[in-house]
């Protein structure tokens, strides 16, 4: 079963996580990166004007992707990584999920959160990853344990 670690991070706490989770899978080890980097400044959710604010207020919002080389297609699992904005998955995750196939795949969500929860992102998750079959998602400090994660998977029971 080939496993991948698919992850978004603006900050560095998601890809913490990501790094420690493709250990802990033994996954190939995947960043999704929006072709226009975010900026410290694009990140204020205080500032109604900020890029990342503007895009969570658009549900259609679709930012480009930097590439679309994700082993998606050669991969069983994918593991989902990123932080929550706005009680739901980066905007960029939603473009991700549209660029490629997820047929028979089974989708992961994991991410990264001062204390929020995925709330209306498992679903839309759910619907944007068709044909897939997409597990709860999971919060994790960025600073979780290999051995955490491993126990996480091996909970997951996806052999």
């Amino acid at each position: 079963m080939r496993k991948l670690v698919a992850y978004f991070s603006a900050s560095g706490s998601t890809a913490k996580l990501a790094n420690t989770l493709a250990a802990a899978a033994n996954a190939e080890l995947y960043e999704i990166k929006p072709s226009v980097p975010y900026e410290r400044r694009d990140l204020n959710w205080m500032d109604k004007k900020a890029r990342s604010t503007v895009e969570m207020q658009d549900p259609n919002c679709r930012p480009e992707l930097a590439d679309t080389a994700a082993p998606v297609a050669e991969t069983d699992v994918v593991f989902l990584g990123f932080p929550i904005w706005w009680y739901r998955e980066p905007s960029i995750i939603d473009s991700f999920l549209d660029a490629y196939d997820f047929t028979g795949k089974t989708v992961v969500p994991f991410f990264t959160s001062g204390g929020s929860q995925l709330g209306e992102g498992q679903g839309r998750i759910g619907k944007l990853a068709k044909g897939a079959k997409v597990l709860p998602g999971k919060r994790f400090a960025a600073r979780a344990s290999e051995n955490e994660l491993r126990s996480w998977i091996d909970g997951l029971r996806l052999e």
